[in-house]
């Protein structure tokens, strides 16, 4: 099986819990009278329309190198997780601005409706199976090195959190009666705060990525120790780093005995390259420069 085919099946099994657990949910806030379920519901559509995103994206990125893309078509990827995190604060804002408006009118003496008990087993059930729609997307997209698919799968994690909020929401108002009521749409506001965190997070990593930020300072420091551990390499400088989709490119010029036989060069250079993409990934670009010392 492809990579390709490996991350399309992990998206499509998180696209099918989601469209089950939206329609669930929106049954349950509307039956159970719950602003937290119904935001709980919103989120989850958000999660099934971030999937269809990440499986078109995906393809696309998998596409090998052409004449109008030198460097393939990683960035793609790249871009879909940018699309998945605007798409998790789009989502993040509108429950926010549910649970605010309802407290507001709380505030000013307009009861707020007792969720039902339906919307709290909704909230229940979504825990469970998000959180297992999370560590195994999340291991995938580790696994295959895709930022795009990590970024959704924290998107289940979000989705969990949000009905963990709308369950404590929910329960307390059962739990304590009519006059805590408005425990639930303070539950939305809640966890909308956290899904906001989640998202701009998701967005600085993607950002990076499409404006060509440098790898961290500890994985160039490795990189340069890779380079430095062969005797003949002398002075290594100017090392670029980026990272484009699911793979790094990596860019240094070297210092070499001027007297050293082209062969010689290239042998130590190409050995250089080898080492680094035994570290990094086969699919690693790597330039390096020779100058004579």
């Amino acid at each position: 099986m492809t990579r390709e085919q490996k991350l399309t099946r992990v998206t499509l099994l998180g696209s099918i819990g989601n469209l089950l657990l939206l329609t669930f949910k929106f049954v349950a806030g509307i039956v159970g009278h719950s602003a937290a379920m119904m935001a709980d519901a919103v989120h989850s559509l958000s999660d099934f329309l971030t999937d269809m995103i990440v499986l078109v994206f995906v393809r696309i990125g998998a596409k090998p190198q052409d004449e109008s893309h030198d460097y393939g078509h990683g960035k793609f990827e790249t871009l879909a997780t940018l699309f998945v995190a605007l798409a998790l604060a789009g989502a993040a804002i509108g429950i926010i601005v549910s649970g605010a408006v309802k407290f507001a009118g709380w505030l000013q003496g307009e009861p707020v409706e007792m969720p039902g008990k339906l919307a709290l087993w909704a909230a229940l059930i979504s825990i469970v199976v998000k959180e297992i729609l999370y560590r195994y997307t999340v291991a995938q997209g580790r696994a295959l090195e895709s930022p795009a698919v990590v970024a959704n799968a924290w998107h289940h994690r979000s989705d969990a959190l949000s009905s963990i909020g709308a369950a404590i929401g929910i329960g307390g108002a059962l739990l304590l009666g009519e006059k805590w009521a408005v425990l639930d749409p303070l539950a939305s506001i809640v966890v909308g705060a956290m899904l906001i965190k989640v998202a701009w997070d998701l967005m600085k990593v993607s950002a990076g990525e499409l404006t060509d930020q440098s790898l961290p300072a500890e994985t160039e420091k490795e990189i340069e120790a890779i380079i430095c551990s062969y005797p003949e390499v002398n002075e290594p400088h100017n090392l670029r780093t980026r990272r484009i989709g699911n793979r790094i490119a990596i860019e240094a010029h070297v210092r070499l005995d001027g007297n050293m036989s082209l062969k010689e060069a290239h042998d130590i250079i190409s050995a250089i390259e080898r080492k680094i993409r035994a570290r990094f990934g086969p699919s690693t670009l790597v330039t390096i420069h020779m100058e004579p010392r």
